[in-house]
């Protein structure tokens, strides 16, 4: 087992910590964050999950589990996800599309191996798309079929908010290292840093803030311990801002 991280199991001499997270794209702020070893497989996961009636979960190839994604039908629950190679489909129907959007195909199919369709017995709806800039085709499975192929190609590209919001713990919270070994004091240590990136998602939101999270973090981490109203801060971060360009422009012409 990995030295200092006994609990974290991943291989026989490294360790590993996964944070899965269910992200809400309107905020976008967390709505489910489970932290496991790294042994667990992501579409595991999908077993702690309640699915909401109405609401799109996008998911990548990793969480393709037809019988999982069955409870998610069933429950009134919309998702999209990419196909796998040598899954067996069936066409049933044809739908017009328009090529000059990058769509190829929208088809109402059916899962041909019997193991597959006794998980999802019901009919899927595949689209395929070719992404002309990055010059690759992609073919999505959904269990909608109100919303045009376009959307639900649009919809899935907005699951790279999820890529963008581990980044930006990455970079911005500072997890490079872990303060302690056991199991509680990784999980603190992750549980802060999501915790501040949630406040300073809805102080942005709440106050429409224009700057970005990371400017909003300089500014609180400044006037953390000053007791002023947060708006008067980041209005005095922009004045500072802006008399420090006049101040360097008038250098530059003074020379």
């Amino acid at each position: 087992m990995p030295v200092g991280f006994p609990w974290a199991r991943f291989r026989a001499h490294k360790a590993a910590v996964k944070l899965h997270t269910l992200l809400d794209l309107r905020g976008p702020i967390p709505t489910f964050i489970e932290v496991s070893d790294g042994k667990l497989h992501d579409v595991n996961i999908l077993d702690t999950i309640t699915p909401e009636p109405g609401s799109f979960y996008i998911v990548d190839r990793g969480y393709l589990d037809f019988a999982r994604l069955h409870v998610f039908h069933r429950a009134g629950a919309f998702f999209v996800t990419r196909t796998k190679q040598g899954i067996q489909l069936r066409r049933r129907y044809s739908r017009s599309i328009d090529a000059t959007t990058g769509l190829r195909s929208d088809h109402t199919v059916v899962l041909a191996s019997a193991d597959s369709h006794h998980n999802y017995p019901d009919p899927l709806r595949r689209i395929h798309f070719y992404d002309a800039e990055q010059d690759r085709h992609l073919s999505f499975l959904t269990n909608n079929f109100d919303l045009s192929a376009l959307t639900i190609c649009l919809l899935y590209k907005a699951r790279w908010q999820v890529e963008l919001f581990f980044k930006w713990i990455k970079q911005h919270l500072r997890i490079k290292a872990f303060c302690g070994y056991s199991e509680n004091a990784v999980k603190i240590q992750i549980w802060t840093a999501v915790s501040v990136y949630v406040l300073v998602a809805i102080v942005k939101k709440r106050l429409a803030l224009e700057a970005s999270l990371h400017e909003i973090l300089q500014v609180l981490s400044v006037t953390l311990f000053e007791q002023v109203p947060i708006l008067q801060a980041f209005h005095d971060a922009d004045s500072q801002e802006k008399s420090a360009s006049i101040s360097n422009q008038l250098n530059l012409w003074n020379l």
